[in-house]
């Protein structure tokens, strides 16, 4: 009998308090229990999409992070291993049964509407770019698979002898293919993905690229780092040891799943020196895929399916009074009530949020009045992010008495 979705979110709530006891500057969000072992995770809009092994494809609503409920699922033949999500449809890495195209138009009722076998891999991880989705397929390399139709995936390019490519990272007109090397290869033409560069990078099983850097999770390793701005000569520049599993990376910290002790964040500012600045260690668990959204860190959390998290170890920097853009010289003194007009024009706010001093959002701020008489006095900051890209988001201090 299939327990309902609320009453596995709220026996996971129970267990990761009971063993979820070791943390630094990371706070556990909320959490959803899947019926299998959760191995990919996508979000997109309200939702978040978890390949979950042999119980398939599970949606669960995001829309209050706090508490994440699954809201529908679809049971693919195979092992879903990983999910790209673009518009209504999920692309889902099957292992043997290649790729699986579902409708998610209706989150409640997924239905497969395409798929595609990829003999004689074992698909892994799925990217989407456009209307090119990378499959990194083990034995089968790289390939590479129009979606343009997406209820008929049609492949048109593939790249081979690899090694067993375990995740694939696109950046631009390149694709960086984790296997025994750390691979780039040119997809400027798809239909001839052509190997232009490698670095020996032994048994990785996760890539994220950003910018010059690529960060490898390379198994008892650890997280691998390296300058790949001139792909015929790539360089090693750091490594920090642990069990890495997965990574991603943003604003100068990767975000790396583990094998039995959780997430881990670590700054990569100085990416020949980095070092951990956060944990939120669930034993004797372990994670196999992260996604970030803003300021979110969606987990697929093994055994105990999707975990939600945001780190706040990074404090809070007020905007320098030259480029503040409200009429307040200085801290504002609140009792109970946090005032937000509506700004107009190129300046209409996209978002607003108000933080503690440590830099953990604890209120999103609507236009007009916010109540705020629950929240403990002291001080807290105002973060307003503008649509314009020319503009910085503004912080400014406010400081609630009783």
């Amino acid at each position: 009998m299939r327990t309902p979705a609320g009453i596995l979110c709220l026996i996971l709530s129970l267990t990761a308090v009971a063993i979820g006891a070791d943390s630094l500057n990371v706070r556990l969000v909320g959490g959803c229990d899947t019926p299998g072992d959760a191995s990919g995770v996508c979000v997109s809009g309200d939702y978040a999409y978890v390949a979950d092994k042999h119980t398939g494809l599970r949606v669960i609503s995001i829309a209050d992070p706090a508490n994440p409920v699954e809201v529908g699922y679809y049971d693919t033949p195979g092992e879903a291993r990983d999910v790209a999500v673009s518009g209504d449809y999920a692309y889902v890495a099957d292992a043997y049964n290649g790729l699986r195209v579902i409708s998610i138009a209706d989150p409640a009722n997924p239905v497969e509407v395409g798929s595609l076998a990829l003999p004689p891999g074992e698909a892994q991880r799925v990217t989407v770019v456009g209307d090119l989705l990378y499959v990194a397929d083990g034995t089968g390399g790289l390939r590479v698979v129009s979606i343009a139709l997406p209820d008929n995936p049609v492949e048109v390019g593939r790249c081979g002898s690899l090694g067993w490519v375990s995740d694939v990272a696109v950046s631009g007109s390149l694709a960086y293919a984790v296997s025994n090397d750390l691979s780039i290869i040119s997809v400027a033409d798809p239909a001839n993905p052509v190997k232009i560069g490698s670095l020996e990078d032994a048994g990785a099983l996760g890539v994220a690229v950003n910018g010059y850097y690529a960060y490898t999770a390379v198994g008892s390793y650890g997280l691998e780092i390296f300058r790949v701005s001139d792909p015929g000569r790539m360089i090693w520049v750091g490594l920090l040891r642990t069990l890495a599993l997965g990574v991603a990376e943003s604003g100068g910290f990767a975000y790396v799943v583990t094998e039995k002790s959780g997430l881990l964040v670590v700054s990569v500012a100085d990416p020949a020196h980095p070092y951990e600045v956060g944990h939120y260690h669930i034993y004797p668990q372990y994670c196999n895929d992260v996604t970030l959204r803003g300021d979110t860190i969606y987990v697929a959390f093994g055994p105990i399916g999707l975990q939600i998290f945001q780190y706040y170890g990074a404090g809070v920097e007020e905007t320098p009074s030259v480029e503040v853009r409200t009429t307040s010289p200085g801290p504002t003194v609140l009792r109970g009530n946090l005032h937000l007009p509506l700004a107009s024009g190129v300046e209409r706010r996209a978002s607003s949020v108000l933080m503690d001093a440590t830099g953990r959002k604890v209120l999103n701020l609507k236009p007009g009045e916010n109540d705020i008489s629950h929240l403990a006095p002291g001080v807290y900051f105002v973060r307003e992010e503008l649509p314009a890209s020319s503009h910085k988001p503004a912080v400014r201090k406010v400081v609630l008495t009783k």
